[in-house]
């Protein structure tokens, strides 16, 4: 390449650099010409009287402030609000005043006059520090409001104008002599702090502006020894007018909804602790967000939630707007005692396995819980009363089971008379007309344990949700609501973790017992889907169990390895004592070469057996 061509290119070069830079140049100038001709649009518009959309004005505000931040042009300090006592408010220094009943001790600060912290009584982390819901600084609770400049409640320090123990009040006031007023009070033996947020004389707020917004969030800390289980249990509740239950946001994952309509309250619910936050005369919309911190955060923070929502308002009229904040336990008679269904926060599962939950289970809890404080000797009578009500069931169910196991050597004749994959519908045959002779239905065995299926789903969702057994020990447990570590790694271990669970691997050695004594009679030779069966039964299902349980509760695995013992107990009883095995297979010897009355099942069987055999013969035909 000659001189010419690089002095060309060296040349053009600088040309397009040139030009970047007078684009953009123009670009910025161009923006800042917009911005200023939105404000100038926003002002005509409230000039006119038209209804004014915050969320739209305060972006008009922001694209404002970032015009005059590019063109270098800094409003001084005192310029911020136009109204002297605004200005007076933000630049005054911050107090802070304590409400306390039996119950919570309540923070409150007068930047904003809103919960600074809140520290539950009676409870405790699970390394015995103080409980708190909302640590110092982790929250803000903000009310946005349009008075001809915006306002944000969190900029200002609102006056102290009366307080006691258990209430407080403070007021923003504003040069037209009118003010925001918040007011707190707390009830003794309530988790409970009423909330009025009142706007008093204030003219200067526009007749078209009909709605303020209302922003809260919160950084929730972890309380609990398993970050998995507590994650898995922890989400943000929303609940509307008319629904059976609330919709539901996190469970260990991000998220976030919009609504459009009416929201009563929604909950900020850890595992076992909530923050739970009503409008008396609900919220016209709302939009919610949360976001879990990672399980090696040094602040040990859980999530983080917020609900912006939006409140409506009379325009030209003093404006109450009351409210309830609920700082406790996730306890299901405390959340229902206030009769607002905070209840249904409480995963107790569905509609069935919940009816039974609620009716069942939690008051035979409640009542054990009066004579008994040892909540592993509760477990161990709640199970026994379990097993006692559906002995019917099992009973029938496990002497089917017996039953089929005496006739295994007739089974297993079967198998070896029809060996070959054709023959699999004449094996079926036989084998259903066998049953038949003995006098046992196949479905004899599991049907009756579909019926138990909801009370150990129930039982599933009601341990790790049960606030009761919170840092209660029992043998080597020291917390039966988290996992009982007989075992630290120090590092994390693929599918197990960093513990070893000692109820978890009980129960998956019990649950292996189990499967052995129930499959031990079952014929499987020449029969892959019954060796498969077996191995799932035997195996897999143990060891799939004690991964899942290992990070659980300890009172859910401490409660299965119970149930499959007593099983086992039961097993052996029936088997010994009310199931003749030689009196089955002489009933069945006795019957050979007999007509008997076919089933429909049997019926269809045969029907099936002959289509399959034509089938067959017209493609040999066909060879």
């Amino acid at each position: 390449m000659d001189k010419n061509s690089v002095t060309g290119f060296v040349l053009i070069g600088l040309i397009l650099i040139g030009f970047t830079f007078f684009q953009s140049r123009q670009a910025r100038k161009a923006q800042e010409w917009q911005a200023v001709q939105d404000s100038i649009a926003l002002a005509e518009r409230i000039a006119r009287g038209d209804t004014i959309d915050y969320r739209e004005s305060a972006a008009a505000a922001a694209a404002e402030t970032a015009a005059l931040a590019a063109t270098d042009v800094a409003a001084p300090e005192e310029a911020i609000y136009k109204d002297a006592e605004l200005e007076n408010a933000r630049k005054a220094e911050a107090s802070k005043i304590v409400l306390e009943n039996d119950k919570i001790v309540l923070t409150l600060s007068s930047r904003g006059a809103q919960p600074s912290s809140v520290m539950v009584k009676d409870y405790f982390n699970y390394d015995s520090t103080a409980l708190y819901i909302l640590k110092e600084g982790a929250g803000e609770f903000t009310a946005h409001i349009y008075t001809g400049e915006f306002i944000s409640t969190k900029d200002f320090n609102f006056q102290l104008v009366a307080s006691s123990d258990t209430s407080a009040v403070f007021r923003l006031p504003f040069s037209d002599g009118g003010y925001i007023e918040q007011s707190y009070v707390l009830r003794q033996g309530s988790y409970m702090v009423e909330n009025q947020l009142s706007l008093v004389g204030m003219k200067s707020i526009p007749r078209n502006v009909s709605a303020i917004d209302l922003d809260y969030s919160m950084i929730v800390p972890r309380m609990e020894k398993g970050y998995k289980n507590e994650a898995q249990y922890s989400k943000l509740d929303i609940y509307q007018p008319g629904d059976k239950k609330p919709v539901e946001i996190g469970r260990s994952r991000n998220g976030n909804k919009r609504f459009d309509s009416k929201v009563n309250w929604f909950a900020f619910q850890q595992q076992f602790f909530s923050a739970i936050f009503r409008a008396k005369d609900q919220y016209s919309s709302g939009a919610f967000d949360i976001s879990f911190f990672p399980q090696e955060d040094e602040s040990r923070n859980l999530m983080a939630c917020s609900a912006k929502m939006r409140a409506d308002i009379r325009p030209g009229q003093d404006v109450v707007l009351p409210f309830e904040m609920y700082f406790g336990p996730s306890h299901f008679k405390t959340l229902k005692s206030y009769d607002q269904k905070y209840e249904k926060i409480i995963p107790l599962g569905g509609s069935l396995v919940g009816w039974f939950t609620k009716y069942a289970i939690i008051p035979m809890f409640d009542f054990f819980s009066k004579f008994i404080s040892n909540y592993g000797l509760i477990i161990l009578l709640m199970t026994l009363v379990i097993k006692l009500v559906v002995l019917p069931f099992t009973f029938k169910s496990y002497a089917s089971s017996s039953k089929m196991q005496a006739l295994k050597p007739e089974i297993e004749k079967i198998n070896a008379r029809y060996p070959k994959q054709e023959d699999a519908m004449k094996k079926q045959q036989a084998t259903m007309n066998l049953y038949q002779r003995a006098g046992v239905s196949p479905m004899g065995g599991c049907l009756p344990m579909l019926l138990t299926f909801p009370i150990l789903w129930a039982m599933f969702r009601f341990f790790p949700a049960s606030i009761e057994l919170r840092q209660q020990s029992f043998l080597w447990a020291h917390d039966l609501s988290t996992y009982d570590a007989i075992l630290d790694f120090g590092h994390r271990v693929p599918l197990i973790g960093d513990h070893l669970s000692l109820f978890a691997l009980l129960m998956a050695v019990t649950m292996w017992l189990y499967s052995k004594m129930t499959m031990s009679g079952q014929a499987t030779a020449n029969d892959p889907n019954a060796q498969s069966m077996q191995f799932m039964s035997v195996w897999m299902m143990p060891i799939m169990m004690f991964f899942i349980c290992n990070s659980l509760s300890a009172a859910l695995s401490y409660y299965y390895l119970l149930s499959q013992l007593i099983s086992m107990v039961e097993i052996y009883v029936i088997r010994k004592f009310f199931v003749d095995k030689e009196a089955i297979l002489e009933k069945v010897r006795a019957s050979e070469g007999k007509p008997m009355p076919k089933s429909k099942w049997q019926q269809r069987l045969e029907e099936a057996q002959k289509m399959q055999e034509q089938q067959r013969r017209n493609q040999m035909n066909r060879r």
